[in-house]
């Protein structure tokens, strides 16, 4: 059999090009809830948002959103239904969607008032959190964590599946702190980082990374794709490595609580080194 000459071979996979897999390959359409900062909303204020610019820039296409509430049905409708072509923020370890590196890690963060007698807490096994009230939202991990701590009796439960179009948890909650319904609230890092510092005072917020009980805490969180598109995949990967500090510096002006793979967290310096 005569050898295919090389200049006649196809492409190795990392260079295939990924447009016969997207909706539009002039457009990066994006899938993202209309109203769920500090994550994305419809007028791009989210650091998913610009995330999303960044690389638009880079690919130079134009950016378009496919926006529908993040909650039940949000990849069927979206994503798997082709009106969109990646997920701006998805956590690894779940399978409706094929995920690209992750981009970054964090982990769920207990938020306190400045001063009071609470700032050093790092773990739900504090005995200082006995008898406090704590907001929680229902059924995420850090629940079982204060489950097992005793710290349920005491506890506010603000609902996970929600309408963010009319509803926010996280916002619910945070008001509540400030105002001395609760004494401390526990959020998905992102979510923590960003009332903590939008808050006036700032409240002081503490990544869950020593627990000894219970589930994880920590999660690192890369971009979704349909299971089919691995050429966007690999795009998606590289744009990541090329930008990782760019990322960063979006995640923490934000407030997000950046960790490496040692529960250690990044400041600006480490996060502006190239990986």
């Amino acid at each position: 059999m005569t050898a295919v000459p090389a200049a006649a071979q196809a492409p190795p996979p990392d260079s295939a090009d990924p447009s016969i897999e997207l909706v539009d390959p002039k457009v990066l359409r994006v899938c993202a809830d209309p109203r769920n900062l500090p994550f994305s909303n419809d007028k791009g204020e989210g650091f998913e948002n610009k995330i999303a610019e960044l690389f638009a820039v880079k690919l130079d296409k134009k950016l378009d959103y496919m926006f529908y509430p993040d909650a039940t049905g949000f990849v069927r409708m979206t994503l798997n239904a082709h009106r969109c072509d990646v997920i701006m923020g998805f956590p690894q370890g779940d399978d409706l969607v094929q995920l690209t590196n992750p981009y970054y890690r964090t982990a769920y963060a207990v938020v306190v008032k400045q001063g009071g007698g609470l700032d050093d807490v790092a773990t739900l096994g504090d005995p200082r959190l006995k008898g406090k009230r704590i907001g929680i939202v229902a059924g995420t991990p850090p629940a079982t964590n204060m489950a097992a701590n005793g710290l349920m009796v005491n506890a506010k439960p603000y609902p996970l599946m929600i309408d963010t179009r009319i509803d926010s948890s996280g916002q619910a909650m945070i008001d509540d702190l400030k105002a001395g319904t609760i004494d401390a609230a526990v959020l998905w890092g992102p979510m923590a980082g960003y009332y903590a510092k939008r808050a006036d005072p700032p409240l002081h917020i503490a990544p869950l990374v020593k627990e000894t009980v219970g589930p994880r805490t920590a999660f690192r969180i890369g971009m979704g794709v349909r299971h089919a598109d691995q050429n966007w995949k690999r795009q998606l990967n590289r744009l990541i490595q090329e930008n990782q500090p760019a990322i960063n510096k979006i995640l923490l002006d934000y407030g997000v609580p950046l960790l490496d793979e040692n529960d250690r967290p990044l400041g600006a310096d480490s996060a502006a080194k190239q990986p």
